[in-house]
């Protein structure tokens, strides 16, 4: 007698296809992000604040590269 348990198949395959929903949000949110830098760097000329827009726009692009960057990389 086999006292050994059963090894259930493992169904991570479809883990790694493509999901249009999270697709969707990932493409969203870098829209987002690219009205929210026009309107930074606008509002940073505009009313002549004294910092550069970039101190604004380049974390929020920095963490969303990682973010869209970790997401790719679990996918595979």
């Amino acid at each position: 007698m086999d006292n050994a348990p059963d090894i259930e198949e493992d169904d991570s395959a479809q883990a790694s296809e493509n999901n249009p929903l999270a697709r969707r949000i990932i493409i969203i949110g870098w829209v987002l992000i690219a009205i929210k830098s026009v309107l930074v760097w606008w509002a940073c000329t505009h009313y002549a604040l004294p910092f550069h827009p970039m101190w604004i726009i380049g974390p929020t692009v920095a963490f969303a590269a990682l973010c869209t960057g970790v997401y790719l990389y679990a996918r595979r």
